[in-house]
């Protein structure tokens, strides 16, 4: 039997650190790239009009419907959950904090991930197959400043306002249930939701949303400029956005909560 030379596992080893150290540092001076291109003239005010509308105002149906339909579960389950211990009033309460500081946020990130993140990665992936990047350069274009900075500052500062409402939404969603499925009167449900939420609980949602915004902006237009080539190239990186946007606003909006709470 052949023995395995015992300097292959270090060679492997040190291999596979030095790649993962290599992407993560490209994607830091990728970041630090494009936020230097916001800060720094020419700005393209039509496709940063063009961005807040894409990823504002057209995202606005799906973050509607998503937050109506978890707020009204969210109050049934809390209130299930609340008659085991007595605690059945505390169901506005809990379903307006719970929206505004995690689900709010949380749940805007995610469709705006999966709806305009994946629809990002898939332009700027087809332009770079396509040559469209390359005959940018040539015009003495930086592709950070025309598709990337524009895009990642209408996500920053949209998100937030989707992230508001949505919450409002959401709030709707667990005040339409507790009135009509769950005996609670109208001025009942607002006194307590009004009573326990508190300005930093907004705030702090709001700055997970914008937060969330440019992750999702960033992992986009990322996977869109390093795709490969063919059709293949583009399907790869746009399931690569959605996969690392979600798995980014999961674990920072972790880190955010210990931050703020």
């Amino acid at each position: 039997m052949k023995l395995m030379n015992p300097l292959v596992v270090p060679v492997l080893v040190g291999r596979f650190s030095l790649s993962v150290l290599a992407r993560v540092g490209r994607a830091f001076r990728f970041v630090a790239d494009v936020f230097m291109a916001m800060l720094l003239p020419p700005y393209y005010c039509k496709e940063f009009a063009r961005a807040l509308v894409v990823i504002g105002y057209n995202s606005l149906p799906i973050v509607a419907l998503t937050t109506l339909f978890t707020g009204g579960a969210l109050a049934l389950q809390i209130f299930s959950g609340g008659t085991r211990f007595n605690a059945e009033a505390a169901v506005p309460s809990i379903v307006a904090i719970g929206m505004v500081r995690e689900l709010g946020p949380v749940l805007c990130g995610l469709m705006i991930a999966g709806r305009v993140g994946s629809a990002i990665a898939a332009e700027i992936a087809t332009m770079r197959v396509t040559d469209q990047i390359d005959a940018l350069e040539t015009l003495s274009t930086n592709p950070l400043r025309y598709l990337v900075a524009p895009r990642v500052a209408a996500a920053t500062l949209v998100l937030p306002c989707l992230t508001g409402i949505g919450d409002i939404i959401g709030i709707l969603g667990g005040y339409l249930v507790g009135t009509t499925r769950l005996n609670f009167s109208p001025a009942e449900y607002l006194d307590h939701t009004m009573r326990f939420l508190e300005t930093g609980d907004i705030v702090s949602g709001l700055a997970k949303g914008a937060l969330f915004g440019s992750i999702v902006a960033l992992c986009g237009c990322y996977c869109g400029l390093h795709a490969g080539k063919g059709a293949r190239g583009v399907g790869t990186a746009t399931t690569r956005s959605v996969a690392t946007a979600s798995i980014l606003i999961i674990a920072a909006n972790y880190v955010m909560t210990e931050l703020f709470f």
